[in-house]
């Protein structure tokens, strides 16, 4: 078989997969405290609603977005605020959080299924809204924003991410495989909303089982959508790099997807988008990938949002050797953090404990060009990671810094081991500043 695949440059890791894909996901039981961020979605921080004393139901807003692009927050619990603290996430982002002590007995008021045929595309976005629904594929771009269509634009193609490109990951390739239904349906509402000539599933090859499963019950079902298999190649999962290989769109720099007829929305987010039309169940928990070399059981846990790491990884049976590194999303693009008390959010894929059995000397560049030759987006690490390192972040800035996309192709491939993601993420800070 013929896969597509984005032809400039991209890089290929070895996947670790096999860690966590074979078991199905497990759902995590109630834990004694939620920490529960006001900020867990791209955008301004919601507002807290509740005060210290408060009772809370599962599923009730607690966070006021306040901003058009932000977000809502709910309680994943039915329980009692003891606290409101700051909470620095697994991003440094430092934020108010609401701290949960969840009630002996549970309630589910999410369990009866609506009627939701007659609701209008602007009636679909307003709930998406309310419910919080962020994209999960870990930018936590808020969906109702991403959906909401310009006059005078269309959309041609509707592309659904099931790439999970990064290694270890294996929340979505699970969910397709458990519930192909339901994110099948999150899809066609996606279409209600949206109106595309065309909806794409995009999925890498190594897969292929959940690309048959979604094929059978596309079949079945009669849906107007075509899964495409993809070469194993990161970063896939991008949507320039995923657009480039499905429908041979390339974004143009400083754009977005809308500007080439094409939105990209992530199964996670199709999955939750689902629930929140068909059973007014707003994002408080996601899927969460807890994996690596060093965590005893490998698994996927639904898990609710605010949960602390400490107690997942206690879950997938603690570690059975010391990590060198704690990571929350993947290792290419997540973010290396050491206080395991940190909640997870909407927008953690994953906890992974790995180990570097290699050491590694930094040195000064070599000029070999990998980086070039590594960067999908065409840009000039080695020349940007000189300019920036010597305080020219103006100049960095005019040879087009903002298009990366930090997904660290450039380290993975650097022989020198040089710090180029980090050199580029402060240099749009700084540049930013300028």
């Amino acid at each position: 078989m013929k896969l597509a695949t984005f032809k400039k440059g991209g890089v290929h890791p070895s996947d670790m997969k096999s860690l966590s894909n074979t078991q199905p996901i497990v759902r995590f039981p109630i834990p004694e405290e939620l920490v529960v961020s006001m900020s867990q979605h791209l955008g301004a921080p919601a507002t807290a609603l509740k005060a210290v004393g408060d009772h809370v139901s599962k599923g009730e807003k607690i966070g006021q977005a306040s901003g058009f692009i932000s977000a809502d927050v709910h309680s994943p619990v039915d329980g009692t605020v003891t606290a409101i603290r700051k909470v620095t996430m697994a991003n440094s982002v430092c934020c108010d959080a609401m701290v949960i002590k969840p009630d002996e007995t549970q309630t589910d008021p999410f369990t009866k299924r609506r009627d939701y045929s007659a609701m209008t595309s602007a009636d679909l976005l307003a709930e998406i809204k309310d419910k919080g629904i962020v994209g999960l594929g870990g930018a936590t771009f808020p969906a109702h924003v991403k959906m909401t269509i310009s006059p005078g634009k269309t959309v041609e193609n509707l592309v659904i991410n099931g790439v999970e490109c990064e290694p270890y990951l294996t929340a979505d390739h699970r969910l397709m495989l458990e519930k192909p239904y339901e994110v099948l349906e999150g899809v066609m509402i996606c279409r209600s909303i949206l109106n595309p000539k065309n909806t794409i599933i995009g999925i890498e090859a190594n897969k292929m089982d959940a690309v048959a499963v979604l094929n059978q019950v596309i079949k079945e079902k009669g849906y107007p959508i075509t899964v495409m298999p993809l070469k194993m190649k990161y970063p896939q999962g991008d949507e320039k790099q995923l657009l480039k290989s499905t429908i041979n769109r390339e974004i143009p720099s400083g754009k977005l997807p809308l500007d080439v007829g094409a939105v990209v929305v992530n199964v996670g987010t199709a999955y939750a988008i689902f629930n929140a039309i068909a059973y007014s169940k707003p994002l408080f928990e996601r899927i969460v990938t807890v994996s690596g070399e060093c965590i005893n059981k490998p698994c996927n846990l639904i898990a609710p949002i605010g949960v602390k790491v400490s107690d997942l990884i206690s879950f997938a049976g603690g570690f059975k050797t010391e990590p060198d590194k704690i990571i929350s999303g993947g290792p290419m693009m997540g973010f290396a953090f050491f206080d395991e008390d940190t909640p997870i959010a909407k927008g953690t894929s994953g906890i992974l404990a790995i180990t570097d059995k290699k050491s590694y000397v930094k040195t000064a560049c070599l000029s070999c060009g990998r980086c070039v030759a590594a960067c999908p987006i065409g840009l000039q690490p080695t020349k940007l990671y000189a300019m920036i390192t010597h305080g020219r972040y103006e100049d960095a800035m005019k040879n087009n810094l903002m298009d990366c996309k930090e997904c660290g192709c450039c380290s993975y491939s650097c022989p020198a081991h040089l710090d180029l993601v980090h050199a580029f993420k402060t240099g749009k800070k700084m540049g930013r500043k300028k």
